[in-house]
């Protein structure tokens, strides 16, 4: 038995708290559970005794003569550890905690609750809130609804966790208009225990739970809802909608990946990375989850469109192409079985078009046939009111037909009055009607989004053979002189150490060095200050390129130090870097910036001096599987160029995944790095390598001194 089935599936409920008076939580719960009618049993808890609701009261829950799984508890916050103390005496296992007055109050909120915390561990107990409006399971076995809501629970196949409390009584009072119904709900609350993350593992095999649903404002073990809501969505579709998606979390950073991060672009990468199909808003959340509770997952992408008028069926073919999904190409089977029974000015090409006259009969007689044809994955289904013919009507003929022929997604869109809706919301519905075509294509594009991720291959982390001890001492060197900004010098020796490539380079400190490393490594070079207090180079005038000679070398070194002495810059300067000049118009960026609460987080894009202005990037969260790092360098618009446009030579897409995962590999190993970038990370037009150009990394000095102090030279990757 889960620990969870004492809140979820409890066979007797004490409600510690529950009250007589009106309209207060412990009087509205105990009126829940009853009128709900909970199929165990129900033990009201009150000081005062007496009679609640029709049954004996008891003065304590250690009064209650039997058994019992579960206590909600509605007390004063201050009587809350106490109530615990006593539950864990008469054994129980399981709480729900509604009472407010914890973390969301302050710091004595804060304290209480760490108290709280404390004694659930001590205690072995499982718990839900506290600050939360409930638990709910609608299975015909249990029938609980444990929740202060207005209205009782509708039956379906969601599992609903909701960070918010008066959001999610919100929805369950709105459930039957939604056409939806649920199959558990839990308002976690605070999450002193229970949490998103709990609730996704547990519903995992719960076959009651067909799809999960996700209210969050915060996501507290980004590393562990990574780790289940990626097993669990390859068996059943999580959506979630994340709200905070203003909060620029990196908003001060010096890098151009961390300018360009921030908290929500971190919470995106993650539910990409784990397959949770993400909403921006509660109507579209359960557009999509009336989708999925009606409509099985498509074996492609391929859709079909029936219509009684041309416009709207145009409307839906163009939403369905810019969703990247396919018209599906109507076999001439199925083209000769249309024509058959179509007036002749019908069109049997896709989108299938009946005209306004189509009878109910050719409705029919239409799906049926679209159905059966093997080129059709997903289909919707247009209807306008024209010449009498009554909506209600059309959907209960669409509605047999696919409770005949469940195989394969169908979607009703029914341009007609409200009223429609309205009694199909009354109606026990198997397929979903929408008003708009563009909601219908979305909710096509989602069911295909759900059916790419279960064929997605899982990725795997690599481990590559890297120079761990050189890369420790070079930021050992930076640290005990008090820099957490690393020198170009030490940050390009740095991506070497880890096996990127960058351009052959040397370090001079004085002119003649300067000519000797130039002659050597051969002309056109590039030459490059660096500086231990100045990190923006192109500000300074400190990068020079396309040097062709020894005496423009010359010249371009004396300008060089004059032009920071003239600024007061000269003190920092390290020496100067004399690199390759690497012949390319294709500029990548790549990097690392650390977002406070998700960690790692690793970027890809279009480089160069306009990366913050086009901001062609993408992010995920590292570490970095070979599939993630693939999916970041073909999602980015920039990929065009890299694949050869224009007779340029295509990129070493390989050799550029590999530059990810080698940096993912990186920040593994070490953890306080903070920002790093290659920018440009330049396309070679001779070979197609992506060639680190140029390089900044930064650590966070306090724990990177604390770390390096306690180094161990062990490969974090291997071991």
């Amino acid at each position: 038995m889960n620990a969870l089935d004492k809140i979820m599936k409890p066979k007797s409920i004490a409600v510690i708290g529950a009250s007589t008076k009106e309209h207060t939580i412990g009087s509205d719960l105990m009126k829940r559970l009853q009128e709900y009618k909970f199929n165990g049993k129900i033990y009201p808890v009150n000081p005062k005794g007496g009679i609640i609701e029709g049954l004996q009261a008891y003065t304590s829950v250690l009064e209650v003569p039997e058994e019992v799984d579960l206590a909600i508890i509605v007390v004063n916050s201050k009587f809350v550890l106490s109530t615990l103390d006593q539950c864990h005496e008469k054994g129980i296992k399981g709480v729900c905690i509604i009472t407010a007055g914890f973390k969301e109050t302050g710091a004595e909120g804060a304290e209480l609750e760490k108290q709280l915390v404390a004694k659930l561990k001590e205690y072995g107990m499982r718990c839900v809130g506290p600050n939360c409006l409930g638990v709910v399971n609608t299975h015909p076995d249990i029938r609980m609804d444990g929740c202060f809501a207005e209205s009782l629970p509708e039956r379906g196949n969601i599992g609903f966790v909701s960070q918010s409390g008066a959001l999610g009584g919100g929805i369950l009072n709105i459930l039957k208009d939604l056409n939806l119904g649920f199959a558990q709900f839990i308002s976690i609350g605070n999450q002193a225990d229970v949490n998103a993350e709990t609730a996704i593992e547990y519903w995992e095999n719960d076959d009651d739970v067909k799809q999960i649903l996700l209210y969050m404002e915060s996501i507290q073990n980004p590393s562990n809802f990574r780790k289940l809501a990626s097993r669990v969505s390859k068996k059943k579709p999580i959506l979630a909608l994340k709200s905070g998606r203003s909060a620029a979390g990196a908003s001060a950073a010096s890098s151009h990946t961390g300018s360009l991060a921030g908290a929500d672009k971190a919470a995106a990468a993650l539910l990409q990375q784990s397959g949770v199909i993400r909403e921006f808003s509660l109507q579209n959340l359960f557009e999509t989850a009336k989708v999925f509770a009606n409509c099985p997952i498509p074996k492609g992408d391929r859709v079909a469109i029936i219509t009684n008028s041309g416009g709207p069926g145009i409307m839906a073919t163009d939403a369905v192409c810019e969703y990247g999904m396919q018209m599906a190409k109507i076999t001439d089977e199925t083209k000769a079985k249309l024509r058959s029974f179509l007036p002749a000015a019908a069109s049997v090409k896709n989108p299938i078009d009946m005209i306004a006259s189509a009878p109910i009969e050719h409705y029919k007689q239409t799906l049926e046939t679209v159905i059966a044809d093997e080129n059709v994955d997903m289909i919707i289904t247009i209807y306008l009111p024209f010449l009498g013919l009554k909506d209600i009507d059309v959907a209960q003929a669409l509605m047999e037909i696919k409770a005949k022929n469940p195989q394969k997604p169908i979607i009703g869109v029914f341009m007609t009055k409200n009223e429609f809706f309205t009694k199909i919301s009354d109606m026990d519905v198997n397929m979903p009607f929408f008003m708009y075509a563009e909601q219908a294509a979305d909710g096509l594009n989602r069911l295909n989004q759900q059916r790419l991720w279960m064929e997605r291959p899982e990725g795997k982390i690599p481990c590559y053979d890297v120079d761990r001890a050189k890369v420790e001492k070079i930021i050992a060197k930076s640290v005990a002189e008090g820099r957490a900004q690393l020198t170009t010098l030490e940050s390009i020796d740095v991506l070497q150490a880890y096996g990127i490539r960058a351009c052959k380079y040397g370090l001079a400190t004085n002119e003649e060095e300067v000519v000797e490393l130039g002659n050597s490594i051969g002309y056109p070079v590039v030459m490059k200050m660096t500086s231990k207090t100045t990190s923006h180079k192109t500000d300074v005038g400190g990068v020079r390129v396309n040097i062709k000679s020894e005496e423009q070398l010359r010249a371009e070194y004396k300008d060089l130090l004059a032009k920071l002495e003239e600024k007061g810059l000269l003190d920092g300067l390290e020496g100067v870097i004399i690199q390759e000049m690497v012949k390319g118009s294709r500029e990548m960026v790549c990097g690392i910036a650390t977002d406070p609460q998700y960690g790692p987080m690793m970027m890809f894009g279009l480089g160069g001096v306009f990366v913050e202005v086009m901001k062609d990037v993408t992010f995920r969260v590292a570490p970095l599987t070979d599939v993630d790092a693939m999916e970041m360098i073909k999602s980015v618009k920039a990929y065009k160029l890299l694949e050869g446009a224009r007779g340029t030579k295509p990129a070493q897409i390989g050799q550029i995944q590999e530059t990810l995962l080698r940096l993912s590999q990186l920040v593994s190993d070490f953890k306080y790095i903070d920002e790093l970038d290659i920018n440009p990370l330049l396309i070679s037009e001779s070979t197609g390598e992506g060639i680190a150009v140029d390089g900044r990394i930064k650590v966070r000095l306090e724990e990177a001194q604390k770390a390096l102090n306690t180094s161990c030279s062990a490969c974090s990757c291997c071991g």
